[in-house]
């Protein structure tokens, strides 16, 4: 019997530790998750084994995908890669990462897509995740780390605010964190649904803010008007340890919580409960903590959301305080790492800017380049994704475990997109949504067949340690971004195959930089050592808190950010009067192409569905269970009515885990938050249609998932799966 491997999750940013023996898995207590899963967790490893898994190469000749040799198949990258880059110049190849990836993999990612490539075009999926937040952070604190202190410490808080977040249903072994403010009423969620963690707030006479979609930086606003006008303020901290408060306060001011009651729909009482639940925690030195999340930053206007949830947290004095402090819960399993060490358009590894002349020339003698030869900063993911088969716009596309035809906003535009590339290389261990697209599939290792890093939503570096042999034919992406680096002109030992030393380089790249990684060493991790970044030396502990003593901006203070609220980009109308807000479900993840193939997952999610409120059914003919079309500018979506008389009577919620039909995606708008690039997801105008004819049950993918290996014998045997497949 083999002998268990202790090794983390792979799916969300908490990162639960976890024993793997063969293809089982036991939960291992740690900080984060203290001996406890949730249903994804539990059942990681069954994709493993799965029937789906590819096993060879697949190369797309005459409309269908066939197997093929490696050797053929990154043949037709390069030279593919090429072709587009003498017409289109280097930016007409884009690459495309995951939060997914470990921390080795996004670094070479990112080197691969400068270096090898030469291209500008480099982003990843979680732009869709933690952008806003990121970019909050970084105006008002000088540096983005989602939770800037130990998950742990929520343990001892009287009060929390989460801002737009569902852990209860994200992340549910989190839960355990907020239990003893949920116990003594002090858990407070703002949510336009009653979810399973409004639901734990008011179990224990906490607070459920049901704001209107949409309205969240009024409500912000507001609950910090509360708080400076009514003498909650810590006026001694704002002094001492910020600037720019005056400036903010000339934008907040206007926004008096009557006005905000107006436009969110959240009544001024209760915003003034929220402020005190706070304060009253923080005053008997219990502590006080906000946290966002998705709810709050995937808006047009999301950083500015952000910023000012945060202006609130300063105002009351909790940040950079032992026992209270802001934090963003990060969604994706590495999407911390997956940032902050090179995926990212425009961020070099440590956050390094690659408009920095400095950060270039660092970069440059790291990888020993010239760093006038680096590109400068790209597209962020949504506008190269409307630059796809575009004159002068992306012309070959490569998408490292991604599947932006299932999460990407407008999704149906997305796919046409994909479809007029001259070539789409897709990296994956299943042939999702996008790989069935692609002209190029390059299978890839599973989580637990490889070795690296990640770091978790506090900012800690963790093992990923192999724990199963993988089966023959695979690849890691580190092989492939070398082999094709290699086809492209470059040295072989420039692009290193093995995770460590990979490692090694990662830590000269960010050595002096705000994620400094350089005294991190797979030794220290191995030997159990808890290790948050920065940790800029081989004797240094880490840095599990952040801005105990100061900030990590110029002058060491914490900035206050002035924002005016812009509203949604598409209200509802007599035509589309109806609101749609999108999230996730206990039982699956991000785009489904995992947890959909998972039985015991798929079973207990069921098919996709659109809840409302009965009176909104009713008044569109419909009952509970019927199927309805969802409509928007840009699509239709179809789903089972699932009535909730909890839903506020202007808003539908969709799950987004779904494809083809039932894909949430099909609905939601591209429009971008300027400053961090981040679609909005969470409110775009719709109406409910009885469908004209009998669609396909949502329940269904409608696509094919029979392509695993007992279907994939011989390269003469084809994948029927043809270019224009929804």
């Amino acid at each position: 019997m083999p002998l268990p491997t202790h090794t983390h999750c792979p799916y969300c940013g908490l990162q639960c530790a976890m024993s793997v023996t063969g293809t089982s898995v036991t939960p291992v207590e740690f900080p984060t998750n203290r001996g406890r899963l949730c249903q994804k967790g539990w059942s990681s490893a069954d994709l493993l084994t799965h029937t789906d898994r590819l096993l060879q190469p697949l190369v797309r000749r005459d409309g269908q995908l066939r197997e093929t040799s490696w050797d053929d198949a990154l043949y037709r990258v390069a030279r593919g890669f090429r072709g587009a880059q003498a017409v289109g110049g280097r930016d007409a190849v884009g690459v495309f990462g995951a939060g997914a990836l470990t921390n080795e993999k996004a670094y070479l990612l990112g080197k691969f897509a400068r270096v090898a490539l030469g291209t500008a075009n480099i982003d990843y999926s979680g732009r869709f995740c933690m952008a806003a937040a990121s970019e909050a952070g970084l105006r008002s604190f000088g540096v983005d780390r989602g939770l800037p202190f130990p998950v742990a410490d929520l343990d001892d808080a009287g009060a929390v605010l989460v801002f737009g977040g569902n852990p209860a249903e994200t992340m549910p072994p989190f839960m355990q964190h907020l239990e003893p403010a949920a116990s003594c009423g002090g858990l407070i969620v703002v949510d336009p649904r009653q979810s399973a963690t409004a639901e734990r707030a008011l179990r224990g006479k906490g607070i459920h803010v049901a704001l209107t979609p949409g309205t969240d930086l009024p409500l912000a606003l507001a609950l910090t008007h509360l708080a400076v006008t009514e003498g909650f303020a810590d006026r001694a901290y704002i002094a001492e340890r910020t600037s720019g408060f005056d400036e903010f306060w000339a934008a907040a001011a206007r926004w008096w919580p009557e006005r905000a009651e107006q436009v969110t729909g959240v009544a001024v009482s209760q915003m003034y409960q929220v402020v005190q639940t706070l304060c009253a925690a923080r005053d008997r030195g219990a502590g006080a903590y906000v946290l966002t999340a998705r709810g709050a930053e995937q808006h047009r206007d999301g950083t500015d959301t952000v910023s000012a949830v945060i202006a609130l947290a300063l105002v009351l004095g909790l940040c950079g305080r032992p026992g209270s402090g802001y934090g963003c819960v990060t969604g994706q399993a590495n999407g911390q790492g997956g940032r902050e060490l090179g995926q990212k358009a425009g961020q070099l590894p440590g956050y390094r800017k690659i408009t920095d002349p400095a950060d270039r020339a660092h970069l440059g003698k790291v990888w020993g380049v010239d760093p006038g030869e680096l590109p400068g900063a790209g597209m962020s993911a949504c506008e190269m994704f409307a630059a796809l088969g575009r004159p002068g716009g992306i012309r070959a596309l490569m998408v490292c475990g991604s599947n932006i035809a299932v999460s990407a906003p407008d999704a149906s535009r997305v796919i046409e997109g994909l479809r007029s590339l001259d070539l789409l290389v897709v990296n994956d261990f299943v042939l999702s949504e996008t790989a069935q697209l692609a002209d190029v599939v390059l299978p890839v290792l599973q989580w637990a067949e490889e070795e690296g890093t990640l770091t978790s939503l506090e900012g800690r570096v963790l093992r990923r340690r192999r724990s199963v042999p993988a089966p023959p034919g695979p690849r890691s992406e580190l092989h492939i971004l070398q082999d094709l680096a290699v086809r492209l002109g470059q040295p072989a030992d420039r692009f290193p195959t093995s995770a460590p030393q990979v490692f090694e380089e990662l830590r000269a790249a960010t050595a002096g930089a705000a994620a400094d990684y350089s005294g991190i060493t797979y030794q220290r991790l191995d030997d159990g050592q808890a290790l948050y970044w920065p940790c800029p030396g081989a004797d240094h502990p880490g840095t599990p808190r952040l801005f105990l003593d100061r900030f990590a901006t110029a002058d060491g203070r914490a900035r206050f950010v002035p924002v005016e609220p812009r509203g949604p980009a598409e209200p509802a109308d007599s035509q589309f009067p109806l609101l749609a807000t999108t999230g996730r479900l206990l039982a699956q993840y991000q785009s489904g192409a995992q947890t959909r193939r998972v039985a015991a997952l798929a079973q207990a999610a069921g098919p996709m569905f659109a809840q409302m409120h009965p009176d909104v059914a009713a008044r569109a003919g419909l009952s509970d269970g019927d199927q309805v079309e969802v409509v928007s500018r840009r699509g239709r979506t179809a789903a089972i009515v699932r009535c909730d008389p909890t839903m506020r009577p202007d808003t539908v919620f969709l799950p987004f885990h779904f494809p083809g039909l039932a894909s949430a995606n099909r609905l939601t708008n591209a429009v971008l938050d300027p400053d961090s690039g981040m679609p909005e997801f969470k409110v775009c105008a719709i109406r409910l249609d009885k469908p004209t004819a009998a669609p396909d049950s949502p329940t269904h993918d409608h696509t094919d998932h029979t392509s695993g290996h007992h279907r994939l014998q011989e390269i003469s045997d084809p994948v029927q799966i043809p270019r224009g497949c929804p």
